[in-house]
């Protein structure tokens, strides 16, 4: 028996869990490789995105954004508005939040233990963001205490969120969202917490990568009636462009998976390839959404959201993906901090020589780090690079 529960536009599943499910033959075939123009009339669209990581940097430009007065307001939406138009155009855009919020008016922490503002949220709903993955290395830095203060912010501030729990009965629901009438799982998991544990008693608080527990909770959202699942991973080695051994070793296992469609990835700050395994698309890394790290350099400054459109499959109540994009970021320091929608901004003419010049070479540089792994030739589109 599967119990349901609603509530503020998202559907959940209770356990008990339905039994795992079979692996699919080895390599699905596939119909012709996905590409925009192809894309069928009834479709739907997710939107991922790379870390949100807040350093100390990003909190005072939100302080000068917010008009630098006594009052301390911090508005991140001046720093997130360039890629408005592409997060709110997706019907279910997710982002990665991966540290904890502090109380209201702080202390604020940066590395290595993160306590950061909770304004981020209002930034993050205004350009469009439906919810965010939590499950991070970084979930446990301030223990449960930091865990129930995000997701009741969270909740308050109208997101979705999956990864880390307030309660073992939150942690037994896999989240499902409504996008134009497609049910979406999403899941969300992390390969550590940098050597921190759960608190006894509650090690259900966040969810460490487990095949088993992904082919588990995939299953339990199929069962829901979820048409898509996504699956979020806080993976790979840090500042490394390619895949490291244990990515590649769960990109296959679950690509395995029959309910799965498609692995979002997070951690390495750097952008990392996209890969097709059979039916299922693993987006390995796609380095920082917004960041400014002590040392910042052009790798940690370079993104790629990726948009992955769905259309109807043949067998009743599955989607399949007709259609997947990257979308090349670059975190701009000066004069301001602010994340640039490279696609966009290279289309200004008003743009001048030197600044394009910056923004070209970054696209360069992101599309080289997404294809060593030939997924262009599977039907990854990257926008504003050359030819596209």
């Amino acid at each position: 028996m599967v119990a349901l529960a609603v509530g503020l536009g998202a559907i959940y599943v209770l356990g008990p869990w339905p039994a795992e499910s079979p692996a699919p033959a080895e390599t699905p075939a596939w119909a012709d490789p996905p590409h925009p123009v192809a894309v069928a009339d009834r479709t739907v669209s997710v939107l991922g995105a790379g870390d949100i990581l807040l350093h100390p940097k990003l909190w005072e430009q939100a302080r000068t954004d917010g008009g630098g007065g006594g009052g301390g307001t911090l508005d991140f939406g001046p720093m997130l508005a360039p890629v408005s138009e592409t997060v709110s155009s997706a019907d279910l855009a997710l982002c990665h939040l991966e540290t904890p919020l502090a109380p209201p008016g702080g202390p604020y922490i940066g590395y290595p233990n993160f306590s950061v503002p909770q304004e981020v949220l209002k930034g993050l709903k205004s350009i469009g963001y439906d919810g965010c993955s939590t499950a991070s290395n970084h979930t446990l830095d301030h223990g449960y205490d930091g865990i129930k203060r995000t997701l009741d912010a969270m909740d308050k501030a109208g997101l979705g969120h999956a990864g880390s729990y307030r309660t073992k009965r939150d942690a037994g629901i896999v989240k499902i969202y409504q996008a134009k009438g497609v049910k979406i799982g999403h899941i969300s998991l992390t390969r550590s917490f940098n050597g921190l544990r759960p608190p006894a008693g509650k090690e259900w608080v966040a969810s460490l990568i487990d095949v088993k527990t992904i082919r588990r909770d995939a299953a339990a959202a199929r069962a829901a009636g979820a048409e898509i699942v996504v699956v979020s991973l806080h993976w790979g080695t840090e500042y490394e462009h390619e895949p490291d051994a244990d990515q590649q070793t769960w990109a296959r296992q679950i690509a395995a998976i029959d309910d799965v469609d498609v692995v979002f990835g997070h951690h390495a700050h750097v952008v990392q390839p996209v890969e097709r395994i059979g039916d299922t698309w693993i987006v390995y890394g796609m380095g920082n959404q917004i960041a400014r790290h002590e040392k910042p350099i052009n790798a940690n400054r370079d993104g790629a959201m990726t948009r992955v459109t769905f259309g109807p499959a043949s067998e009743a109540g599955r989607w399949k993906v007709v259609a997947i994009e990257a979308i090349p970021t670059f975190v701009d320091l000066n004069p301001n901090i602010r994340l640039v929608d490279l696609e966009r901004a290279l289309a200004d003419p008003t743009l001048s020589p030197g600044r394009r010049g910056i923004y070209q070479a970054a696209v360069e540089r992101i599309e080289g780090n997404l294809l060593t792994r030939a997924a262009d030739t599977a039907g990854l589109v990257v926008r504003g690079a050359p030819g596209r």
